[in-house]
């Protein structure tokens, strides 16, 4: 089993941090039955509550990067593959709100996480919590080929005088993640009872989320609603793709509203209902408005304009001023998780988008558009 064991620990850089569970589905929430002497957990997701009918071997293939079905077949005949404490075979069928764990004999490599003494923007911070505004470019949470410089090595530093602040603890810390390149507010827990509590409104939908994107294409509309179940592309597997059918995927629904249109770009408000991995930027393609310089998801071609020379050079300017998707998480609001209180933060978008809108607002103000 040992091919298994290293194809379920090295996950890819940023995209550790969205295979386990969504924001929806937070660790927190869930209390892991007791697992035997000798044996370790090494991976566990919860089945969401849309969660149809579907074979154990195939539910964890579409959650898990760097394996294969063959491979989870293999450790389920091994009785790696656990469903709510009991040891299952590979056509186990999985319902929803089943805990789905992988258990071995040892224990799983962990990620020392390093104090690392690098500049934070704090929002806001008290005795059970603190919310953070981070820069694009900075991975949340150290993975594989990302051990340092991420926002956790930073908070580790940052709150080293803690004395009951421990960064490796699953039951402090995060409680919800953004991606790499997208900026934006995040929420992180002091102590496991603000964890818990705060999870718990993430995965009731009771937390307000407003994003800023940049997204190609004009809209017709002034405001709008995808629906669509998302899952992990099968012909990419490190996109998400939006699933017609309801039995794949996971639930997932953005609202969103026109704020400037800006010529072949638009700005839009992106507000969260569900918190799905790249939710805002599967969705805007869906629907035909990818998000500028999203490379993920194409948007890093020029997608809509002319073919003038000059046309196709000021977009590349425009890739250099913003060179990462057009996303930023500009709001967060929650209950305290100890006082009840309704905080609410907001955040300014960076200069690289505030230039990048300037630089199209120009254009669009000048151009005559086809």
């Amino acid at each position: 089993m040992a091919d298994f064991i290293e194809e379920i620990e090295d996950f890819d850089d940023d995209q550790a941090d969205e295979l386990l569970v969504d924001e929806d589905e937070s660790a927190a929430v869930i209390t892991s039955p007791e697992i035997a002497p000798g044996l370790y957990e090494h991976f566990k997701v919860v089945a969401d509550k849309g969660q149809s009918l579907l074979r154990v071997d195939k539910f964890l293939v579409a959650r898990m990067e760097n394996t294969t079905r063959n491979r989870i077949q293999q450790a389920a005949e091994a009785g790696c593959i656990w469903v709510n404490g009991v040891s299952v075979k590979s056509n186990y069928r999985v319902k929803p709100f089943d805990l789905v764990q992988i258990v071995m004999d040892r224990p799983r490599r962990e990620t020392e996480i390093i104090p690392q003494d690098i500049p934070l923007d704090i929002v806001y911070e008290d005795a059970d919590l603190l919310v953070v505004n981070k820069p694009a470019g900075m991975v949340v949470h150290p993975g594989h080929g990302n051990y340092s410089g991420t926002l956790l090595n930073a908070i580790a530093y940052y709150l080293r005088n803690e004395q009951h602040f421990d960064p490796s603890d699953p039951r402090l810390g995060l409680v919800h993640r953004i991606d790499k390149d997208t900026s934006g507010l995040l929420v992180i827990a002091k102590t496991p009872e603000a964890k818990s509590h705060l999870g718990l409104q993430f995965y009731h939908h009771t937390t307000k989320r407003c994003y800023r994107a940049v997204v190609w294409g004009q809209f017709q509309e002034d405001e709008g609603t995808v629906v669509g179940n998302i899952g992990r592309s099968p012909k990419d597997r490190l996109q998400m793709t939006v699933f017609p059918d309801s039995d794949q995927g996971k639930y997932a629904v953005t609202h969103y509203r026109v704020l400037e249109r800006l010529g072949y770009v638009t700005l839009v408000e992106c507000r969260l209902e569900t918190g799905r991995t790249h939710q805002i930027r599967v969705h805007m393609k869906h629907i035909g408005h990818t998000l500028f310089n999203d490379e993920r998801y194409g948007g890093h071609e020029i997608l809509k304009g002319t073919t003038f020379t000059k046309y196709k050079q000021f977009v590349q300017n425009c890739f250099a001023i913003c060179p990462r998707q057009a996303l930023h998480a500009k709001t967060l609001g929650f209950v305290h998780p100890m006082t009840g209180e309704e905080l609410f933060f907001d955040s300014e978008m960076p200069e690289d988008m505030q230039q990048l809108v300037e630089r199209w607002r120009i254009y669009a103000s000048t151009k005559e558009l086809e």
